[in-house]
């Protein structure tokens, strides 16, 4: 028993068991809390899975601290003094931790200001594209597509283009030879408009009372001269964010098969030479 009293007086061992109870203490957070976003509907799945993630993060970083001060306490005999001082000292941290203290600040004002949920497809500064997984009080981690992850830190966030948020519109453009009549195409793009929105009813945004606010339509003819090679007709339909993807790939491929069974040529890349040659001087 006194073995036990005087292995428990050692600075350590008071160290080593404060840091058990302390991951304990974070497991139990992390599952209480995922426990209570499943039994619960107070959020929707992709708002519950972000606070989740904020909270994870908020948890390990309290006990980082925490261990540190009682770390600092046991080993420093006047730890008052140490903290009286704490001011001089923090002015000099702060000016090493400015970088800190901006990733942290910007991580509360993305969850604050909902500009992105956990699993929404991002585009991060107009330059790294992927699936957020992630969404710390310091970094932002976004999983490409390809499979590689990217750990942005929240201060550098300049820009984000969110594609899940409530709704997208499907915007696709097809070019066609000048050679062919504008009202077959017309035609032609109207009967793909009617098959989507057969097709893929199910991805159209409804309102609340479940009436589809922009069913696909052919918006019209969008340029006379496209890049040089034909007249340009675009298609669009207002869809849930969650389908934007597949409606994407459906409407694509819905006006390659009709474009293909009626014959319509698309606009092709062509050069012209000249017969007339330079005269030598």
């Amino acid at each position: 028993m006194e073995s036990l009293e005087l292995l428990w007086r050692h600075p350590a061992s008071q160290l080593v068991v404060v840091i058990l109870l302390a991951l304990i203490a974070i497991k139990f957070v992390d599952k209480s809390v995922h426990k209570f976003f499943l039994r619960t509907e107070f959020f929707e799945e992709r708002k519950e899975k972000t606070i989740e993630s904020m909270i994870r993060s908020f948890t390990r970083y309290t006990a980082i601290i925490g261990i540190g001060l009682y770390a600092t306490s046991l080993f420093v005999d006047d730890f008052g003094k140490v903290l009286a001082g704490a001011g001089v000292v923090g002015i000099i941290i702060g000016f090493g931790a400015q970088s800190l203290i901006r990733d942290i600040l910007a991580g509360i004002f993305l969850i604050y200001e909902k500009q992105l949920h956990k699993g929404d497809f991002v585009t991060v500064n107009n330059t790294f594209n992927g699936t957020v997984e992630d969404i710390g009080l310091r970094f932002l981690k976004v999983r490409e597509w390809s499979g590689k992850l990217l750990t942005i830190s929240n201060g550098e966030i300049k820009q984000i283009q969110n594609f899940n948020i409530d709704r997208m519109r499907v915007i696709e453009r097809v070019v066609v030879s000048y050679r062919e009549n504008p009202a077959t195409v017309f035609s032609v793009l109207e009967k793909v408009c009617e098959r989507l929105n057969e097709d893929i009813s199910f991805c159209l945004k409804k309102d609340v009372e479940n009436c589809i606010v922009e069913p696909f339509q052919v918006y019209g003819m969008t340029s006379l001269n496209a890049n040089f090679k034909g007249y340009e007709y675009t298609i669009t339909g207002l869809v849930e964010d969650r389908y934007y993807w597949d409606a994407s790939k459906s409407t694509r491929r819905a006006i390659a098969e009709e474009m293909y069974a009626q014959e319509i040529q698309m606009a092709e890349e062509r050069t012209f030479f000249s017969n007339t040659e330079t005269p030598i001087i």
